[in-house]
């Protein structure tokens, strides 16, 4: 347990070195599938970007006499990489797939740096503070150029498949949308038990009652088309959902990891909907766009309303750790 705010930072900035290290493995892989030239120019750009993040964070730690990374987390973050491009390349639609997950990726970064930035605040290390912004502002302008590329990713994942077929994708988009919210249920059902500050407990209270109605508009989506949800998918993500509840909840700062986390999930679900609602489009599905019109606007304002509440988080992370 860190006994005082500046073993607490540099535990955040050990935490922050081996996210970049997974990023660096994510990125560099994703350049090579992303199956379109201006995603993977994108992702050629940010493993610059990402290389010299690592830089930074490994420059702020020898300053403060430590090395950089923890070994353990290091190797974890490194094959983790790995497995989440290998993932994403073994999909039937892998640039949209890839694409919704950097999306993420980027804003669980944008999370650990504005968190590390708060608890760099407070330590007084005015260094680091100015090191996450200059960070958090490049991981933004990736996030951006993911978004930006939300149409091409599609028509790279559909430009192959006949009208039939695109049909049929438009099914499996609505059964990964339903297999995410429930991942999002199983989440949000315990997370108001390790928030640790009311605040956010109550946010992911009443989020994890729009996500129950998120739910039965995916479905009601899926009955109008007489198909039903994947129900392997289902199971796979609720276990790993129970799996990372486990582990957020062995964790010296629960209530930061878990607000970061859920921020970033906000994202994934953000950027599934925004494919589907362009499958759903090309397809000429009324039903399911009016669907993801109602869901977005509520998946975003969780995602801000999570993000507000950082400091919050953070505070409640200290008390849990005993430094303040």
């Amino acid at each position: 347990m860190a006994s005082n705010l500046d073993e607490q930072l540099n535990l955040y900035l050990m935490d922050a070195h081996a996210i970049e290290l997974q990023a660096l493995e994510q990125v560099k892989r994703a350049r090579k599938i992303a199956g379109d030239p201006e995603i993977a120019a994108a992702f050629s750009e940010h493993v610059r970007e990402t290389e010299r993040h690592r830089l930074y964070v490994d420059d702020r730690l020898l300053v403060r006499g430590f090395k950089p990374g923890a070994p353990d987390k290091d190797v974890s973050a490194k094959v983790t990489g790995v497995g989440m491009a290998m993932f994403a390349r073994f999909q039937p639609d892998t640039p949209g797939k890839l694409v919704a997950h950097a999306f993420a990726y980027e804003h669980m970064e944008l999370a650990a740096y504005e968190l590390l930035g708060l608890l760099a605040e407070r330590a007084g290390d005015s260094a680091t503070v100015e090191t996450t912004r200059m960070i958090a502002t490049e991981e933004a302008a990736m996030a951006g150029r993911l978004a930006a590329g939300f149409d091409r990713a599609v028509e790279a994942s559909l430009q192959a498949l006949d009208p039939d077929d695109m049909d049929k994708q438009l099914g499996k988009y609505l059964a990964d949308a339903h297999a995410i919210e429930a991942q999002a249920e199983s989440l949000l059902r315990r997370a108001p038990e390790m928030a640790g500050a009311e605040e956010l407990s109550t946010v992911f209270e009443e989020h994890l009652e729009e996500t129950r109605h998120h739910t039965e508009l995916v479905e009601s989506c899926l009955g109008s088309r007489q198909e039903s949800p994947s129900a392997i998918k289902d199971a796979a993500l609720r276990l790993g959902a129970l799996n990372l509840g486990m582990f957020l909840g062995s964790q010296q700062d629960t209530p930061a990891k878990l607000a970061g986390f859920a921020y970033a999930f906000e994202h994934l679900e953000i950027a599934a909907y925004e494919l589907l609602e362009r499958v759903a489009r090309r397809v000429g599905d009324p039903g399911t766009v009016g669907a993801v019109t109602e869901i977005l606007p509520q998946e975003r304002a969780a995602a801000e309303r999570i993000r507000g509440l950082f400091d919050e988080a953070l505070q409640a992370s200290l008390e849990q750790a005993a430094t303040i």
